[in-house]
């Protein structure tokens, strides 16, 4: 049987562990991010997303990394209320999270395997984001330059089937 993000599990930013699997059914948007980043602004559209197709069943998740030029430098509880604060992220959020190399989380493995970027499969940066659908399949990847705006239509396109 082939893997989907739902055979993973997430650590979230208050130490809970927390099954993908609680999301089947449901399209998600899975991001890389960071609060000190440049492209850290793109985490107000990641919201309005979220906020916009929650009730029809998006999810966004938000994985901080600090493997990004340390622009993850904060503790985890910091970090959500920075998000929260600054940027009005009510989304989940992981602990900080290794999305490359040897210790890379395994969802991060998953993804980079189903949908590799320009340059290979490795993430390149903060904001790197990936787009599933209900069957917990990953069917796109954004490079951390897409503003989430530019992602609409293809979250209505899997909100429609």
């Amino acid at each position: 049987m082939s893997e989907t993000v739902y055979d993973f599990t997430m650590t979230a930013s208050d130490g809970q562990e927390m099954p993908l699997d609680t999301y089947r059914g449901r399209p998600m948007l899975i991001v890389n991010t960071a609060t000190k980043c440049g492209l850290a602004p793109q985490f107000r559209e990641l919201e309005e997303l979220y906020q916009d197709y929650q009730e029809r069943g998006l999810v966004v998740l938000g994985f901080p990394s600090d493997q990004f030029m340390n622009q993850e430098p904060v503790n985890d509880e910091e970090m959500v209320t920075v998000c929260s604060r600054d940027f009005g992220v009510s989304f989940p959020l992981s602990k900080k999270t290794k999305v490359n190399g040897s210790e890379a989380h395994p969802l991060y493995q998953h993804l980079k395997l189903q949908q590799k970027g320009m340059l290979g499969s490795e993430i390149k940066w903060n904001f790197t984001k990936f787009l599933v659908d209900s069957n917990g399949h990953v069917v796109k990847r954004y490079s951390p330059q897409t503003a989430p705006r530019k992602i609409r239509n293809d979250i209505e396109s899997l909100l429609n089937i």
